[in-house]
């Protein structure tokens, strides 16, 4: 289940990281504001994974 889990969460930072970016160059943003924008999304969807895999391997 762990190794499933671990595939899944790769794949939706993913995603993530690559939504990021395009709404990152679409909207021109500086680099610096670009990082702040990254680690809050990667740290946020981290929290939301973490949170799903307790709840799946608890319930």
């Amino acid at each position: 289940m762990f190794v499933i889990f671990l595939f899944f969460s790769i794949f939706v930072l993913f995603i993530f990281n690559s939504l990021t970016l395009r709404l990152c160059l679409q909207t021109e943003m500086g680099q610096e504001k670009q990082s702040n924008v990254f680690r809050t999304i990667n740290i946020l969807i981290t929290i939301l994974l973490i949170s799903s895999y307790v709840n799946v391997t608890y319930a």
